[in-house]
């Protein structure tokens, strides 16, 4: 039987890649074809 925190934790989860894909639209609006390269840029620095 899945508990209650484990289920809270997959819904949060969800709830941050649904979140992730709404930032990716907004860079990639703002970014153009550089999003990507901007995103891991700014990852490795």
């Amino acid at each position: 039987m899945i508990n209650k925190e484990a289920v809270d934790l997959a819904k949060e989860i969800v709830e941050l890649d649904i979140e992730r894909d709404e930032k990716w639209e907004n860079l990639a609006a703002l970014a153009g074809d550089k999003a990507y390269e901007l995103l891991r840029m700014i990852q490795n620095s």
